[in-house]
């Protein structure tokens, strides 16, 4: 539970504060200093009167009452160190610098455990072990540098490893981007990032709190948690961006099905951005440039004006912009003339507006005025102004700042002369600006950002369905495959279209149901895994004699149980599936069926549960959707089937937790229906 004592103590101990500013526990009191830290500041080291100044107690049971402790000594003396301060000492909050916990063996994560324990029963805090400390505007608890320029309105770090957050934060620093705290959370034995996130979701203030949060997670522990108040904030105009580490295929199990070799743990992490809202991003680099764009005016449309004295990055962004999404319209008519006349000769307007090396700071002006007051088609426009080193560009980059007040369109400044314009940037720096030194990268985190979707509702309502037969079913089963009856009796129970089928392990009656569907229909054979392999399916049997031939063949087929029968359908194949992963719930999948899931994977993915809305946005966003939609003449399917289908799969994942992998494969889709044609699910109990 985040208290006052963390976030603005009236006293602080650093346990093992130290001469040596070259070791933890030294720098950090060393850092507490230097940011000015207005309260009680005590010192805890048994060897020393005075550390840097201040008064050392070299027995804890003499330190006065202390609201906040900040332990650098070796772990197995913290618990110690705690017990005391937590029970005698009126300590509330704890920042453990320490390693060789839970992160190191069995004794340590025990230790860990036990100190946690001590902490909770006097209702206090605890950040870390084994991470770099908290930086607030109130002190600097960290024991790293460079300490960023703290700003009320800057970005709220929180990192659960120490030494990305110090890569990332000097990263952000020379951009101008500023920072109003940073959590680094390290083992995160009582307080993780969820919590700090919650923290700030419940304690948000319109106006005083930041409004940009960035995120690197190493684990999540508490999914819904993440999803709840990272969606929150995002709703109250709060901006989320974050990196989850541990995304690579090393890390997936193996799985049996295609939802389940589709929907591994990063799958999961990746639906529950999307429906917090959060921008994913998959570097330092990637992250410091979207929180950059975060401290602009957002992007209200997709047109942007590219205006530029050099050539070749002019283009790279216009790659870069175009390949994400967004537009470059080209600028013409009787207003593009007029600008042109302003300009030098061998000047370009169409756009990219390219006022040539030479370019003053006053046709800037001018060509941003046009942008923002006579081009009507231009949403916002990025700036890239370097220099050759031939003149000072104070003014070049003074006429930019002012823009930046004065106009309603955002203004995103590339500057790419880190060396030649240094003293230009640093004073455009001072004065609150966030500049990007490269223009792919903040191309790609604009399209990025614009085309992560706003958080998603918290009150879906999904379809009626018979829970009580749902219920019926999964509990009288065993663990595993469920039966082909089974299958059908939820299916139906969910509501979801099927095609008419019979199992069998008798001839006689296998050729008494087949006429009874009648032909042509498909016999599969049930209990092989993937009946493909091992001619398992037979497509458009037209009479009984091949029935019979099929069947007696068929039966043949090494670990079958029986055959299945249907009528033969046609359509465009489609897929839905669900994954039960563990701490997220299930994911729903959806896309192409045949070789659009086999071999190109075209399938969305979202978390459970999922409204109508969620359900079609899934079906838009595959990369085939001409196909759905239906293109060169062949009539699409019907989406409002597939929806429903969609949404009835996860009404059905919700009444029965223990369905850990579901295929719909394939969903036969015309203009008029979808069918579920094939059917698996696997259940854990």
């Amino acid at each position: 539970m985040i208290n006052q004592q963390l976030l603005n103590p009236k006293s602080i101990v650093i346990v093992g504060g130290s001469d040596d500013i070259h070791k933890p526990g030294g720098k950090v009191l060393y850092n507490i200093i230097k940011g000015n830290y207005q309260g009680k500041l005590y010192v805890a080291n048994p060897k020393q009167e005075e550390v840097q100044g201040i008064k050392s107690y070299k027995n804890l049971n003499e330190l006065p009452e202390t609201e906040l402790a900040i332990l650098a000594i070796s772990a197995k003396f913290c618990i110690d160190a705690v017990n005391i301060l937590a029970n005698t000492k009126n300590t509330k909050a704890f920042i453990i610098l320490s390693a060789g916990f839970s992160e190191t063996n069995e004794e340590g994560a025990k230790t860990e455990h036990e100190i946690v324990e001590i902490i909770n029963k006097v209702k206090g805090v605890l950040i870390g072990p084994n991470g770099i400390g908290v930086l607030t505007p109130n002190y600097h608890g960290v024991f790293t540098s460079p300490i960023p320029k703290l700003d009320p309105q800057g970005v709220d770090f929180i990192s659960g490893s120490g030494a990305t957050a110090v890569f990332i934060t000097e990263l952000g620093i020379p951009n101008g981007l500023r920072f109003a705290s940073l959590y680094s959370v390290g083992n995160s034995a009582q307080t993780g990032v969820e919590e700090i996130l919650e923290y700030m979701d419940l304690n948000y203030k319109e106006g005083i709190s930041p409004k940009v949060k960035l995120l690197y997670l190493e684990q999540i522990n508490k999914p819904r948690k993440l999803l709840k108040h990272a969606s929150s904030l995002i709703r109250k105009g709060c901006k989320i961006a974050a990196v989850k580490a541990g995304s690579s295929s090393a890390g997936s199990r193996a799985a049996s099905s295609h939802t389940g070799a589709l929907a591994s743990s990063d799958v999961a992490v990746g639906a529950l951005f999307k429906k917090a809202g959060i921008v994913r991003c998959y570097g330092r680099q990637e992250l410091i440039t979207v929180a950059s764009v975060f401290m602009h005016p957002e992007l209200q449309g997709k047109n942007i004006a590219i205006i530029t004295h050099a050539g070749g990055p002019a283009v790279m962004l216009t790659d870069a912009l175009e390949k994400g999404g967004l537009n470059i319209p080209k600028i013409e008519g009787k207003k593009a003339a007029k600008l042109l006349e302003k300009l030098y000769p061998g000047s370009s307007v169409v756009n990219p507006i390219d006022f040539l090396a030479t370019g003053t700071a006053e046709q800037l002006s001018d060509i941003i005025d046009y942008c923002e007051n006579k081009f009507d088609d231009i949403d916002a426009m990025v700036v890239i102004f370097g220099t050759p080193g031939l003149s000072k560009v104070f003014d070049a980059y003074d006429v930019i700042d002012k823009k930046m007040v004065t106009c309603k369109k955002p203004i995103f400044p590339v500057l790419p002369s880190l060396s030649e314009a240094k003293e230009e940037i640093k004073e455009f720096i001072s004065k609150g600006r966030v500049f990007f030194p490269e223009e792919v990268l903040l191309g790609n985190a604009l399209s990025k950002i614009y085309y992560t979707s706003k958080p998603k509702s918290t009150n879906i309502i999904l379809p009626e369905i018979n829970k009580q037969k749902i219920r019926e079913v999964i509990d009288n089963a065993d663990k595993g495959y469920l039966t082909p009856e089974n299958v059908q009796q939820l299916l139906d129970a969910s509501g979801i279209n099927r095609a008419k089928e019979i199992v069998t392990d008798n001839l006689q009656t296998a050729v008494t149901e087949a006429k009874k569907i009648g032909f042509p229909l498909v016999m599969k054979v049930i209990g092989p895994v993937h009946k493909s392999d091992v001619g398992g399916v037979v497509l458009n049997v037209k009479n009984e004699e091949q029935v019979i031939k099929e069947f007696e063949r068929m039966i043949k087929i090494k670990n079958t149980t029986g055959i299945l029968m249907q009528p033969m359908l046609s359509g465009i194949e489609l897929f839905a599936g669900a994954k039960y992963e563990d701490k997220f719930g299930h994911i729903i999948l959806a896309g192409m069926g045949g070789i659009f899931i086999e071999v190109l994977k075209d399938v969305s993915t979202i978390l459970s549960p999922v409204s109508k809305n969620e359900a079609f946005k899934m079906i838009k966003s595959l990369k085939s959707y001409k196909l759905i939609e239906g293109t060169r003449g062949q009539e699409g399917i019907n989406q409002d089937k597939f929806t429903d289908i969609i949404v009835r799969l996860s009404a059905l994942s919700e009444a029965a937790p223990e369905i850990t992998e579901m295929d719909l494969n394939p969903l036969l889709g015309t203009a008029k229906d979808v069918i579920a044609v094939d059917a698996r699910i696997k259940i854990e109990k």
